[in-house]
């Protein structure tokens, strides 16, 4: 093999890293909202996010038993077992409500996420909201 080979061979191998950390990179600069599962409700129950833009979900359930984060209009189901977190990934979406529920809980765990083109509140991993 030739010297030629192997320069580019590392050119391709530079390349790769280079582009999982760029990807990585993006990841790790979406917006991230965080909702609490407690007595089998969600808290926030009501979250505002931006429009066209992918969002991080970080639900922790904070309960003694299972639940699964359940939405059709989001598309999206996970399961999030006692005192775990959960990483949910939803959107780019268009201005609108898209309803979510506790499989387990449907009566009680019930929450919504407004998407709107300037959310006015943010919410920490405590569930409290900040204004923007």
């Amino acid at each position: 093999m030739t010297n030629a080979y192997f320069t580019r061979l590392i050119s391709i191998i530079i390349s790769g890293l280079l582009l999982l950390f760029t990807i990585n990179a993006k990841a790790q600069q979406r917006p991230e909202y965080h909702i609490k599962i407690e007595n089998h409700l969600f808290y926030p129950a009501k979250i505002d996010i931006p429009v066209n833009t992918k969002v991080k979900l970080i639900i922790s359930n904070y309960d003694e038993t299972v639940e699964e984060f359940d939405s059709f209009s989001l598309n999206r189901e996970k399961v999030i077992f006692p005192n775990q977190k959960a990483i949910i990934f939803i959107g780019p979406l268009p201005e609108g409500e898209y309803r979510f529920f506790g499989e387990y809980h449907p009566h009680s765990a019930r929450g919504t996420v407004v998407v709107v083109k300037n959310p006015l509140t943010q919410t920490t991993e405590s569930g409290a909201q900040h204004v923007n």
